[in-house]
């Protein structure tokens, strides 16, 4: 074979006009260089991988940071939103009824709701501060009895301490507080500070549920549609399913504390501890923190036994207190809560830890209802819709003048017809997709 017949060809046979056989054609194929070196190629593909995870994973955490720290920034103004959310749904089932039973105007109706919520806060503040200012001088004269039986027992008990040192003991720990007297009187200043922040954040947050209450669907409508108007009906099923989860949160909350503040006020009633309508009051505020809150305040009943009645009380005060986290752990919260919010409970230690953390009391408070919603409204975006029975058939109308337009304009599409005002090119695109989707 010729060099020549070594070399890479294609033939190609062409019919021509001689007599003889066609002519051949000869065509050389491109032959490939050498490949270009790139860097890239030489790092190994598990190095690329976890390269692309981090920058990524990176990101994420920016975007974490970045929110954390702008709710952090508005806290005082979120504080009070998310207060009045959980305010809304306890008194929506209330406005409701007024509505249906008996005739109110929804402004009137939610007006009602308002007042009779302070109507009940303000009334718990009463009692219990009455149930304080007389039973303080009781609590008083006999921590005093029971202080003085404890250095008895110290003195002539096992331990056989020296009266005098316990007497200086006593002593220096009144002579300290003399001594930071201003620094005390500083703390009250930052407490009044304090009170003045939470009585605007109390103004804010019954205005807020007063026109939530009136007004929730039109403002949920606003705010989505701000969203992108394939978002929106995604976003509105989802917000739908958040709300169920977190109204059955609020509802059994207060019901399972309410379960604990009467057992253990009971319980503290019928062993004749003083205070024990502010302690149920305390213990029903502190049940709103998961497994912590119950326990603090339970603790607190339990002190307060032990000073005043002695050891024996403060054990059957600590059965009691025992007793009631027995049946809100493993009756109420099962059978109440069910899979509306459905957490682990070691989800909820653990979410209830990182809320305190970041926040104190009230990231505390906030922590688990806002995981049960956000759980919620995660898996119907990924397709596991916890609450079927909702369904899809409540959808949101954003600005019905131009949906009423693009309505029309989708029709005339489907007609092929152009009878119509004039569109831009986008509301054309927004039709056009729309009627292919048979949204409109």
């Amino acid at each position: 074979m010729s060099a020549k017949d070594s070399r890479t060809t294609d033939e190609v046979t062409s019919g021509g006009t001689d007599a003889g056989a066609g002519a051949v054609e000869v065509r050389e194929r491109p032959v490939p260089g050498p490949k270009e070196f790139r860097a890239v190629d030489t790092i190994p593909p598990v190095v690329q991988s976890a390269a692309a995870w981090t920058w990524r994973l990176l990101l994420i955490g920016l975007g974490v940071a970045a929110s954390i720290w702008l709710v952090q920034t508005f806290s005082p103004l979120l504080i009070p939103i998310s207060v009045a959310l959980l305010f809304t749904v306890l008194l929506a089932p209330l406005v409701k009824g007024l509505q249906r039973h008996l005739r109110f105007p929804r402004a009137l109706a939610s007006a009602v709701a308002v007042v009779g919520l302070l109507a009940v806060i303000f009334g718990l503040v009463f009692i219990a501060g009455r149930s304080i200012v007389t039973g303080f001088a009781d609590l008083s004269n006999q921590a005093s009895e029971g202080l003085n039986q404890a250095i008895d027992w110290l003195s002539t008990g096992p331990l056989e301490l020296d009266v005098q040192k316990l007497d200086e003991a006593i002593e220096s720990a009144r002579t300290a507080i003399e001594d930071n007297l201003g620094t005390i009187l500083a703390g009250a200043a930052s407490v009044t500070a304090t009170v003045t922040g939470v009585l605007t954040g109390t103004v804010i947050a019954l205005f807020c549920t007063f026109f939530f209450l009136l007004d929730g669907r039109a403002i949920w409508t606003w705010v989505v549609g701000l969203l992108p108007r394939q978002a929106r009906q995604q976003v509105h099923q989802a917000g739908r399913r958040g709300l169920v989860t977190l109204a059955a949160y609020t509802r059994t909350q207060i019901l399972v504390a309410a379960v604990d503040a009467t057992g253990i006020g009971v319980g503290a009633a019928i062993l004749g501890l003083p205070l024990a309508l502010p302690l149920g009051i305390l213990v029903f505020v502190g049940s709103f923190i998961p497994f912590v809150g119950a326990l603090v305040t339970g603790a607190i009943a339990v002190l307060v036994a032990l000073v005043v009645k002695g050891w024996v009380t403060a054990v059957i005060m600590l059965v009691i207190v025992l007793a009631v986290q027995q049946i809100e752990g493993n009756v109420l919260q099962p059978f109440l809560m069910g899979h509306a919010v459905a957490l682990h409970p070691v989800a909820v230690l653990l979410v209830v830890t990182g809320g305190t953390m970041y926040a104190g009391i009230v990231g505390a408070l906030f922590a688990v209802p806002v995981a049960a919603v956000l759980n919620t409204v995660i898996l119907f975006f990924h397709g596991h819709d916890k609450f079927p029975d909702l369904g899809i058939d409540d959808r949101l109308t954003v600005r019905p003048t131009a949906e009423a337009e693009l309505r029309a304009r989708a029709r005339a599409l489907r007609r092929g017809a152009d009878d119509g005002p004039d569109y831009s090119a986008a509301e054309e695109d927004d039709a056009t997709e729309a009627a292919r989707k048979g949204d409109l």
